[in-house]
């Protein structure tokens, strides 16, 4: 088992200027991070794929490296940026914090200064198999999602999702509620979440589970990284959230290597597509290399998949973004005249490991020095745009602006952290400037009033901007004029710009340059 690092610290002197190590300066996040940041994993047992006689007609080939790929070749560089930090620039670029260590002696490795060179380990020769396992559009919750029934399937199922239950926010739910609000809240498939239940732990096939497989179905063990995952709901959310680190990763953030355990590095086949990858991503993860390589085949996890819900191909919507995409008119999410805080810059929709497709506002209430930092706001959030709410629960509002009820098709756009005490209800038609809800910490992990919103296209999250996209045919994220910018690998830094004024995302109030109106 590899030793786990803490997120590492960069010292800056100054956005672009030369650093001085004599009185390094720590970035701030400057907005609240969801607690679990950690991106080590806990060993997973490996799997034998369960027999299964599908009666399928299986069209796909199998094909990719087949022999042990070289652990490391000659190191490439990296020239350090404001803001990075080591454990930012082995996700980057796909290898572990253990491998930068291995190549490059670093006086502290807690510690980068501006300029400092980094070295990298050259992009391996072999690249992953190239079949293909899943569309984009069964790995996203997008058209044709909401048609599945989640409680249909699993009650016809003789296995011990059935009566399993979990405890989710203090209240005790079944395995479809936890199944449903997982899907929804990652935006992932939820058949892909169910075929991996059934794949890591038989929890569809099987009703006798062990007491490990009960409390850790998908990762198989405890987490010995610290975090608690025991559970139905937080094993999920661990899946959706490395799922879309997988898929979201390779579209938009450049990841292009995969690096296991022992430090086998491979190169994502170049004709793979976001979900294949976010899939392989997923199943590489505490995993060997020689098991790993017969579970992304046609007769790994593509098996048992296909068995429960036929070829994904079938009937897949794709592509899943029009080319190229246009956002519609948005406004700021709060009323003409007020003043609010941008407090966070890019960042993942939901869960760090998604598109950073959201950024954050706190309203302008003049708390008295030393009250809660978490209340409910006497200001409202309001509405982008005209739409049907079509979610309001859990802190959540879904704006759904095509206004078919549907968030999983077309535009869609979230609210986080809204205090249930005046929420809008689900169903009402909106117009843009109606009131939404109140900011509070409600939903989701927050330690500070704000309200969260992201994008979505058919169920896709669209990131803030997207310089690693290739070609870059994604709109940045306008609201009243203001364009969002975030700043490339470094999560809730950004800033946005109307003609010559700037606006910084600076956690607080007593920063001038993070105040916003319109």
């Amino acid at each position: 088992m590899r030793k786990s690092f803490h997120i590492l610290v960069i010292a800056i002197c100054g956005c672009f200027s030369a650093c001085v190590r004599t009185q390094p300066q720590i970035i701030v996040i400057t907005s609240t991070p969801p607690p679990e940041t950690s991106t080590t994993t806990p060993q997973v047992q490996n799997q034998a794929v369960i027999p299964m006689d599908p009666q399928l007609t299986l069209t796909h080939v199998s094909t990719g490296a087949t022999s042990q790929p070289d652990v490391l070749s000659i190191p490439e560089q990296y020239e350090v940026q404001p803001g990075d930090t080591l454990s930012a620039i082995a996700a980057l670029h796909g290898v572990s914090i253990e491998t930068l260590l291995s190549v490059n002696n670093l006086a502290d490795p807690n510690i980068l200064s501006v300029g400092q060179i980094i070295n990298l380990p050259m992009a391996p020769s072999e690249q992953t198999n190239s079949f293909k396992i899943i569309p984009d559009s069964r790995l996203v919750r997008g058209p044709g999602s909401r048609e599945f029934d989640i409680a249909t399937f699993i009650n016809q199922q003789p296995g011990f999702i059935r009566t399993a239950t979990d405890i989710v926010d203090e209240v005790q739910v079944g395995a479809v509620e936890v199944v449903s609000r997982v899907s929804l809240e990652f935006s992932v498939d939820a058949r892909l979440l169910l075929a991996l239940l059934e794949y890591r732990s038989k929890w569809l096939s099987q009703n006798e589970i062990d007491e490990t497989r009960q409390l850790y179905p998908i990762q198989g063990v405890s987490s010995p990284d610290g975090f608690d995952r025991s559970g139905l709901y937080k094993q999920l959310s661990w899946t959706a959230n490395q799922l879309n680190r997988g898929y979201y990763g390779w579209k938009h953030q450049g990841l292009k290597t995969l690096e296991f355990d022992d430090g086998t590095r491979l190169s994502f086949a170049s004709d793979l597509n976001a979900a294949t990858v976010g899939l392989q991503y997923f199943l590489a993860l505490n995993n060997n290399y020689l098991t790993w390589l017969q579970q992304v085949a046609m007769e790994g996890f593509y098996q048992i998949y296909t068995s429960y819900f036929g070829d994904p191909f079938l009937g897949a919507i794709e592509p899943l973004l029009p080319n190229p995409l246009t956002q519609p008119a948005l406004t700021l999410p709060f009323s003409s005249g007020e003043t609010w805080f941008f407090t966070g810059g890019a960042h993942g929709g939901w869960g760090s490991g998604s598109a950073w497709s959201a950024v954050d506002f706190a309203p302008p209430d003049d708390r008295p020095d030393g009250s809660p930092s978490c209340y409910i706001s006497e200001f409202w959030a309001t509405a982008v745009a005209s739409g049907v709410i079509t979610r309001s629960e859990n802190g959540t509002v879904i704006l759904d602006l095509d206004g078919d009820g549907d968030e999983s098709t077309g535009w869609s756009v979230l609210y986080l952290h809204l205090a249930s005490e005046g929420r809008i209800a689900t169903g009402r038609i909106v117009q843009v400037g109606d009131q939404i809800g109140k900011p509070s910490c409600e939903g989701g992990f927050s330690n500070g009033t704000h309200i969260h919103i992201a994008r979505r296209y058919n169920g896709e999250w669209i990131p803030v901007t997207c310089d690693g996209c290739s070609p870059n045919n994604l709109p940045p994220f306008l609201m009243s004029g203001w364009t969002m910018y975030g700043l490339i690998n470094q999560e809730y830094q950004g800033y946005m710009i109307k003609g010559n004024e700037r606006r910084n995302a600076e956690q607080g109030r007593l920063a001038p340059d993070n105040r916003v109106s319109w």
